[in-house]
């Protein structure tokens, strides 16, 4: 097979075929008599299971799985695979908890809901100290009173803290935290945000089936590396399949 014929099942062009293949995305190709790649069905599916694993794992993690197959590695191409799958059930588990804590987060009354930070850190069961180090993360941003220089928290600032609380408590960092909260603002508050959140449930669905989708692609050609005397198990030494694949 020759780099056009590999391309042309994809839409892409010759030269990405090249650069995957010196990407490591590819085993390496033969070469005929006058210098030009020469490629083989194993190729062929080596660019299937890439191309299947972009969608769910990203270029660079879909690269680097398919680099440390063909370098025979295959304890660290799971290890990569393994790693996307739990940063994806991290997300889901935070989706979880926004659910959760939009469920329980009451709406904040329209009057009086401006507050200082004591009444604000008792009413949470918090020390002052922990929300100041919040407005330093850059979570909730209360203005300053011009005559005494005290924080005063608005009724939106008083609900941004209240769901930062919640979801410390369920055991989120507060930089997996602050990008949930830029979100709220971008949004317009937890109306707008709620609405996306079957959206987010699409995505997160999207992206376990794209993985599955590579997994199975990347099952195929692991099998036709066992064909071509590769040892895809777990006693399999580093260099055995590029050795293999290359013949």
């Amino acid at each position: 097979m020759r780099p056009v014929d590999l391309a042309r099942e994809h839409g892409l062009s010759t030269q990405a075929i090249r650069n995957y293949e010196d990407a490591g995305v590819l085993p390496a190709s033969e070469r005929t008599l006058n210098g030009y790649r020469s490629y083989s069905p194993l190729h062929a599916q080596a660019l299937r299971a890439f191309l299947a694993l972009v969608p769910g794992h990203g270029h660079a993690a879909a690269t680097a799985v398919m680099r440390a197959v063909n370098l025979g590695d295959f304890g660290k191409a799971l290890r990569l695979v393994d790693e996307s799958h739990a940063r994806l059930l991290d997300d889901r588990r935070t989706l979880q908890a926004v659910e959760a804590a939009l469920r329980d987060l009451a709406p904040v009354p329209r009057e009086g809901g401006e507050t200082f930070v004591g009444p604000l850190a008792r009413s949470l069961g918090l020390r002052p100290a922990t929300l100041r180090a919040w407005e330093k993360a850059g979570l909730i941003s209360p203005v300053r009173d011009p005559g005494t220089g005290y924080r005063i928290y608005s009724a939106s600032d008083v609900r941004d803290a209240r769901l930062i609380h919640q979801l410390r408590r369920g055991g989120h960092l507060l930089e997996q935290i602050a990008p949930l909260i830029a979100r709220i603002h971008s949004a317009g508050g937890i109306g707008p945000l709620a609405s996306t959140v079957d959206d987010w449930h699409g995505r997160l669905s999207a992206q376990g089936r794209s993985m599955l989708r590579g997994a199975t692609a990347l099952n195929l050609y692991l099998d036709l590396l066992d064909g071509e005397g590769g040892q895809t198990g777990s006693s399999a030494k580093p260099g055995r399949w590029a050795t293999a694949s290359a013949r």
